[in-house]
């Protein structure tokens, strides 16, 4: 039996971190936490080390069913279903993660971060060929679950405009809250019961895609098939990394770069609506490593930033998502089983067919599976992070957003032409 000093969670001694929840506990039930980034950011840290830890070491669930990343996501669905964690903290969660940009600032780290540590010939190489994968997949997806519908009685519109496509949209925020305003104009009917319809899809759609590449990565991981979170079979020269010691300034700088290249995805974002800026991000960051742009220093102290943000702020982010945008009640109420197996085909179909495609281009299929097939059914940014974080695999996380938001808005415009024909 370990000596109580000797269990750290996150590095943090037990005794410590027992003053750390016992301090939220009480501030929260008094009521007096407040509202604002110290509160949420430390709510938000705390529950999300906790619930990772308890995850880890849950027999089972950290075998089979994903373990930490999983167990954070749940658990706090759960304190904010239940209302253990009041409503008004809830709110202030949403609007933290969203409005107030936590995920913009850890995305932002990770785009930033991933590519520019990334072997410049490796990127290339796999990016020409991750993309078409992930476009071709979507479609075999979309008749996949038009195809299940029709036989399920379901109807091939109904099954494609409100699973498949709420699952491909690219999340809630990017994704099914536009496809949801595009549906309303196009059917003449209220946003607000279209957008009811959809967000069920898009949570269970993320669940499958969590489950699916936790069983994946288990399954596969000593088989061939498996690149270690590298989408193409590279030389180990080419995987080896420097390694880099953390320096106060430099992490500054490479915080303010990282930024930088955001707000330029926002100035394009601003002329090109459709395109979220993230997309723009990608496709500067990738360019500057592409061309060989950034100078080194810069290259490492962003990758310096992505490291402190990964390693402090990813399971907080997890706890953020579970807390705020996971809605179990509404989940529940849309299970049918037809409803169970329509969203599980997208899933699947996509799954198996970037597989397959990943593997005929030179692809690692495990890799290609998760990254251009399941997590093309995820909630965009956030979704992302839970399905790499459960298959450990957050290094690629920029293929996942490329695929995310290309599809995203492929899936919005495709959905304002189709409406008007499949419903």
């Amino acid at each position: 039996m370990k000596k109580r000093n000797d269990i750290k969670i996150s590095g943090v001694s037990l005794p410590l971190y027992t003053a750390f929840v016992i301090v939220l506990a009480i501030t929260v039930w008094i009521g007096k936490l407040p509202l604002n980034m110290v509160g949420i950011t430390f709510l938000l840290v705390i529950l999300g080390h906790l619930f990772y830890f308890i995850g880890e070491k849950l027999p089972i669930f950290n075998s089979y069913l994903g373990g930490g990343s999983v167990f954070c996501l749940l658990a706090a669905a759960i304190l904010a279903s239940t209302g253990i964690i009041p409503k008004e903290i809830v709110a202030a969660t949403a609007t933290f993660m969203n409005k107030w940009g936590f995920l913009d600032f850890y995305i932002a780290a990770l785009i930033c971060g991933s590519i520019l540590g990334m072997n410049r010939n490796l990127l290339v190489k796999a990016s020409a060929r991750f993309i078409p994968v992930a476009l071709i997949s979507m479609i075999i997806g979309f008749f996949a679950v038009g195809g299940m519908g029709a036989i399920l009685g379901q109807g091939f519109g109904h099954s494609v405009m409100y699973i498949s496509m709420a699952q491909m949209a690219g999340g809630m925020g990017a994704g099914i809250v536009p496809l949801s305003t595009i549906y309303a104009n196009g059917l003449h009917s209220s946003q607000q019961h279209i957008l009811s319809q959809l967000a069920p899809a898009t949570t269970l759609g993320n669940i499958f895609a969590i489950i699916g590449a936790i069983f994946i990565a288990k399954a596969f991981a000593k088989t061939k098939y498996n690149g270690h979170g590298v989408l193409i079979p590279v030389s180990k020269d080419e995987l080896k990394k420097p390694k880099i010691e953390l320096d106060a300034a430099k992490i500054g700088l490479g915080l303010m770069f990282a930024f930088m290249l955001f707000l330029i995805g926002v100035i394009f974002n601003s002329f090109i609506p459709k395109v979220h800026s993230y997309a723009f991000m990608i496709i500067i960051v990738f360019i500057l490593k592409a061309t060989n742009t950034v100078p080194k220093a810069l290259e490492e102290a962003v990758i310096m930033f992505n490291q402190v943000i990964m390693i402090n702020l990813t399971h907080a982010v997890l706890a953020g998502i579970g807390l705020s945008m996971i809605d179990l009640s509404s989940l529940a109420h849309a299970m049918t089983w037809q409803f169970v197996l329509l969203s599980l085909t997208s899933v699947v179909s996509m799954g198996l067919a970037s597989a397959v495609l990943g593997k005929l281009l030179g692809l690692y299929p495990l890799e290609t599976a998760i990254c251009a097939g399941m997590i093309n059914n995820s909630m965009g940014g956030t979704g992302n992070i839970a399905v790499l974080s459960a298959a450990n695999r957050m290094e690629m996380i920029a293929f996942a957003q490329m695929a995310n938001r290309l599809g995203g808005a492929i899936v919005l415009i495709c959905g304002g032409i189709l409406i008007q024909f499949l419903h």
